[in-house]
């Protein structure tokens, strides 16, 4: 199975289902967007399984025609929440003064992309396989794409693959429009409209309302914003053209029962209360992979979490706010040996330490800095060889989504942003459980898969 074996059926785009005068403005972005200029789109989607009147051959055609009807006319209803995401990027240049914007045109762009595939697969043949199998990656729109071809390219593709005996919905969301929550955000609306439509509470000619609005108004610092100029005159100078190099990717599961006891280990080592599950299991995949990639004792090594910034700011920004407020927190660099060395404890420690210094005055004074000397993120130059980077969060809603065919077997996610010593962590399908997609070279991954530490806590994942 590979790649090419996904078929595309059928393609459209897909608008608002009416223009709101908002979105015939321009859509500025804010410092925590522009940096995502040169780093991948979101790739996250979800896998169900066929109901059992969609394995009647009688009904098959049925099935598919009518569920695509309703996921495109519940996406046109979502995107009058969040038209952003029907927009395309545009820059403005000028010389005198010098001004190079990037922002959202909502007035002038064929809207979101739509398109329907087959595969000639089931689901065990996308879940059995110890490593998660390279066609996933096919069933992602903006294979490879930057976020800055969001200026020819959707922002927004929803691509729906028709398995033999499943359905896989893989959304592709354009970065510099929003981050996670952001991403998660737009789902889970969207998987409420759909399950409104379908249970007829709603006149098809009206938008009904959503339970939770997102605020799409940008956020900037004092004194600063809507127009942010970069230094540039030219992409050229900022994009970046990054390829992964050869990677094993895994999924790890961790049950409530097992997180709970790493919590516990790594608090009773310490003598404390105050280190949390998720800085445990941080600091166990931070331990683990450096063991496994048998690193030099004075080799320095770092950890880093990616944090949601929302309730940080003081005051604080919505948790509807749509854009991007996120923040890596990085541990500070420790050798190799002495991370080995010392207890689960410690490491969570260090975690626990870097999380709590990240507060307001923190992030401001980063976005100062930046204002002052404005830049684009790359991934090859944020790509650390020795790091571990923990991304996305299990505490985003991704199981409470549905599409008329029941709770989702699976979570994946395609090749965006990939790098060695990549971990993505999911809301695992079992309440209280974490799943963990890890990215490593084959030795590594190899070496991870025989450490006694880290197996004594994972487990494979059970789907059915």
């Amino acid at each position: 199975m590979n790649s090419q074996s996904v078929k595309h059926i059928s393609e459209c785009f897909v608008n608002p289902h009416h223009v709101s005068e908002e979105s015939q403005q321009p859509l500025y972005l804010a410092p925590s967007d522009l940096v995502m200029l040169s780093v991948h789109y979101i790739q996250k989607g979800l896998l169900f399984a066929k109901p059992p009147e969609a394995m009647d051959r009688r009904h098959k055609a049925e099935f598919v025609n009518s569920l695509l009807d309703r996921l495109k006319h519940s996406l046109s209803l979502a995107l009058v929440h969040f038209y952003p995401l029907a927009g395309r990027l545009a820059t403005k240049k000028e010389e005198n003064p010098p001004l190079y914007l990037v922002y959202v045109d909502c007035s002038n762009s064929p809207g979101a992309r739509f398109i329907y595939a087959t595969l000639d697969a089931s689901v065990s043949n996308i879940l059995s396989p110890t490593d998660v199998p390279l066609v996933v990656q096919s069933f992602f729109d903006h294979d490879r794409a930057v976020n800055h071809h969001g200026h020819t390219a959707s922002l927004l593709t929803v691509q729906v693959t028709e398995l033999v005996d499943g359905i896989f919905i893989g959304l592709s969301m354009n970065h510099c429009l929003g981050d996670g929550t952001s991403f998660w955000h737009f789902f889970n609306t969207w998987s409420e409209l759909f399950q409104a439509i379908t249970q007829g509470v709603h006149d098809n000619t009206i938008v009904p309302g959503i339970s939770r609005p997102p605020v799409l108004k940008r956020w900037f610092p004092d004194g600063h914003g809507p127009i942010i100029s970069l230094p540039y005159t030219n992409p050229d100078e900022f994009i970046g053209r990054f390829e992964a190099p050869e990677l094993r990717e895994r999924m790890f599961h961790f049950s409530s029962e097992s997180i709970a006891k790493l919590k516990a280990k790594a608090n009773s080592e310490s003598n404390a209360t105050k280190i949390s599950s998720f800085q445990s299991l941080s600091a166990l995949l931070w331990r683990s992979i450096t063991r496994a990639r048998r690193l030099p004792s004075n080799q320095s090594t770092r950890c880093g979490l990616a944090a949601n910034t929302r309730a940080r700011l003081d005051p604080p920004l919505s948790g509807d706010y749509f854009g991007n407020s996120i923040h890596p927190i990085i541990s500070e660099a420790v050798a190799a040996g002495e991370l080995l060395q010392q207890g689960l404890w410690w490491a969570a420690w260090k975690l626990h330490e870097a999380v709590v210094k990240l507060d307001d005055r923190e992030i401001r004074g980063f976005l100062d800095a930046w204002l002052q000397s404005p830049t684009v993120c790359l991934i090859d130059q944020f790509f650390d060889p020795y790091m571990v980077m923990m991304g996305s969060s299990p505490r985003f809603n991704m199981y409470g989504i549905e599409f008329g065919m029941g709770k989702a077997v699976a979570l994946r996610s395609g090749c965006a942003n990939k790098f060695g010593g990549n971990v993505s962590s999911y809301e695992g399908r079992e309440s209280g459980s974490i799943d963990l997609g890890v990215c490593l070279p084959p030795d590594a991954m190899s070496a991870l898969e025989c450490d006694e530490e880290f197996m004594e806590f994972a487990s494979v994942p059970q789907y059915y």
